[in-house]
């Protein structure tokens, strides 16, 4: 009974060779980290999912404070006067924003945006909060959600409403707002790698690609299991074009007048799609433990007989010092339960009945890569701490042998669409800096400049698309 029952739990969820965007909905609805709503475009972030966000959200927020990063909290609403104050901006925005036109039954006198970002509401703040150089560096952000009237949405991926961070900063001189924007990049790239067990590519956007109203745009760019790039987290140089725009000057040590420099950077719940779609597989869910709600999940076998549920207890009250841990005490069979558990991603499986209480030992396994161990009772803490942070490290190290099997580099035209029509993933390759070439790019084969990496490599002397010399190595790949 309890092979059908673990057969059918696993049959729930398919194929991700057969159906990728499928198997990514049947494991969101299955793990049971979203539902729907009557809400077109938006969605409940269930318990299971809201948990991973708020272990992303504090650790992220540590690291941010240790750079001098203060939380603020700003107006979901952006008069329309406001939006319009930076042109590139508001354009860059205007077919994504959702408007408000009535308060209560009467019509505003100016409509206000529902954020889709803060930029203006901040520089608006800045104009009033800023007078001298003694009043710089600003190193603001803010937790909150912001609306984007998306056409097409897929759960934590694109949908209307998302939650996210947002910091945005003013500084006395270009060189530090250019420090704080590569600064906050790096925090990015490192909690990804360090604590999503997520490889990432940093680099700069092409001008096409970069922030409306950005003097520049910094990235960091994942692979997906399927080959498709996902942007993870970007920051932005806006040098002094939006305090021009707002009248954001300060009165500096020689005492003339000066505009500010200013940055913003981003991550948001899309990195829960990230997680499932780079560690993911058949059976569901597979969280890095840095991540997990659950880190450990002790499964009592044949739990009616007499002391196995208090020796599970027992355990979880030993293991609670150096892990987040459950007892499954469902009245479910073993094979379910270990179904269930695997779909969630639970880093480790504890298994402990009645043999192994009378030898004094417990069955661990792991999700990433199904192995199973025996462990004594007294080395418990100790093994559990081990693999928990041997799992995060093989988690990192196999998304990265993805990353480099599934790179491909391309010498001239032909090869690039050989490459995009017969494998996924990223294509290096040279470019000559012309947005024509980038344009006809992602016109024939769909697939865009995703950055200029930091990391520079001299594939050749010629764009692949043109011909001409080249200037920089792009990452190409088609995206979410």
């Amino acid at each position: 009974m309890a092979d059908k029952e673990n057969k059918k739990k696993v049959e729930a969820i398919t194929s991700m060779d057969v159906d990728f965007a499928q198997w990514y909905t049947d494991v969101v609805k299955k793990a049971e980290l979203i539902d729907y709503t009557s809400v077109k475009g938006c969605m409940v972030i269930k318990p299971a999912g809201y948990a991973i966000w708020e272990l992303i959200q504090s650790q992220l927020d540590a690291r941010f404070k240790a750079t001098g990063v203060e939380n603020v909290y700003l107006p979901m609403f952006i008069p329309e006067s406001l939006l319009q104050k930076e042109k590139d901006h508001v354009e860059g925005f205007a077919p994504e924003v959702a408007w408000v036109t009535h308060g209560g039954l009467n019509p505003l006198q100016e409509r206000l945006c529902v954020r889709p970002t803060s930029e203006t509401l901040f520089c608006d703040f800045y104009k009033n909060d800023i007078q001298s150089y003694r009043d710089l560096p600003k190193v603001y952000n803010q937790w909150c959600s912001v609306v984007r009237w998306e056409k097409e949405t897929r759960p934590f991926l694109r949908s209307r409403e998302f939650l996210w961070q947002e910091g945005h900063t003013a500084h006395a001189s270009a060189e530090d707002a250019e420090a704080r924007t590569i600064q906050m990049l790096n925090v990015y790239a490192d909690f990804c790698e360090e604590v999503l067990a997520m490889p990432v590519i940093k680099g700069r956007k092409t001008d096409k690609e970069k922030f409306a109203g950005a003097e520049a745009t910094y990235t960091i760019e994942a692979l997906m299991h399927d080959g498709k790039a996902l942007q993870s987290g970007t920051s932005h140089n806006f040098g002094d074009g939006f305090a021009k725009a707002f009248g954001i000057q300060f009165t500096d040590k020689d005492n003339t007048l000066k505009y500010v420099h200013q940055t913003s950077w981003g991550m948001t719940t899309r990195l829960i799609g990230a997680i499932i779609m780079v560690h993911g597989d058949d059976n569901g869910l597979v969280l890095p433990p840095l991540v997990a709600p659950t880190q450990v999940m002790i499964i009592p076998i044949a739990q009616k007989k007499e002391g196995v549920l208090e020796k599970a207890e027992e355990l979880k009250q030993r293991l609670g010092r150096v892990c987040r841990v459950k007892v499954d005490d469902s009245d479910k069979s073993p094979g379910w339960k270990f179904s269930e558990q695997e779909m969630r991603g639970i880093p480790l499986r504890v298994e402990i009945g009645p043999k192994d209480i009378e030898a004094n030992k417990c069955i661990i396994c792991r999700r990433d890569n199904g192995e199973k161990v025996e462990v004594s009772l007294n080395q418990l803490e100790a093994t559990v701490e081990q693999l928990l942070v041997q799992v995060q490290k093989d988690m990192f190290e196999r998304a990265k042998a993805h990353r480099e099997a599934n790179t491909s580099v391309a010498m001239n035209l032909e090869e690039l669409e050989q490459i995009l029509e017969t494998r996924p993933g990223f294509v290096k390759a040279m470019w000559c800096g012309d947005q024509t070439c980038e344009d006809s790019i992602k016109e024939k084969y769909a697939a865009t400049s995703r950055c200029m990496p930091f990391e520079q490599e001299q594939i050749s002397d010629t764009c692949v698309c043109c011909g001409k010399p080249a200037k920089k190595m792009v990452y190409w790949g088609r995206a979410y």
